[in-house]
């Protein structure tokens, strides 16, 4: 469970810190605000990725299944600045697949962690590596930061690019081509 009260402290410690009276009108409740507010979306650090991947159906093939442009926000740990963006995901199945949705709800619970985009690409790559069991893994996600685009280099719509592979997708060059071609 998250310290709303330290949340709440910290708050009014920035506002007063910025030189902002955190008792005027409009900041009077953004400390409670604050706080909740981290509950939400920083509700992946407590939330176990593996959960959503446990409901699986069988499947006698092993070709490619791919989610694309599934929307995740994510913070950066360096500024506790968000960054957002797409996730393509891939999975060469080994006699059983996941449901769609679980998918997207595994790359929620890593995304609602502070971090950086590279460990989350590996994280999701991993956690279905690891539960499904897959012959192999292709994670992709495309995002924007708002560390580089409101703030240091100001340079809005620059995207950074991560990829994560995993068994085949590393032994196959075939295989990362037709995961681009399905991404485009």
């Amino acid at each position: 469970m998250m310290d709303q009260e330290k949340i709440k402290q910290g708050v009014r410690l920035i506002l007063e810190g910025i030189g902002e009276n955190p008792e005027r009108e409009g900041l009077r409740e953004t400390p409670e605000r604050i706080a909740r507010m981290y509950e939400e979306i920083y509700g992946g650090l407590t939330e176990d990725p593996s959960i959503h991947l446990q409901k699986t159906f069988r499947v006698d093939n092993d070709e490619m299944v791919m989610e694309k442009d599934i929307t995740f926000y994510s913070t950066c740990e360096h500024h506790l600045l968000p960054f957002y963006g797409k996730a393509h995901i891939a999975y060469i199945p080994a006699g059983k697949v996941a449901g769609l949705s679980k998918l997207a709800r595994t790359v929620e619970v890593f995304a609602r962690r502070p971090q950086i985009q590279e460990k989350l690409t590996g994280q999701i790559a991993d956690a279905l590596t690891e539960n499904l069991k897959s012959k192999g893994v292709m994670v992709m996600l495309e995002a924007e930061h708002m560390c580089m685009t409101m703030r240091g280099i100001k340079k809005p719509g620059s995207q950074t690019v991560t990829v994560a592979k995993r068994g085949r997708f590393l032994e196959e060059p075939k295989l990362v081509q037709e995961f681009y071609q399905m991404v485009r």
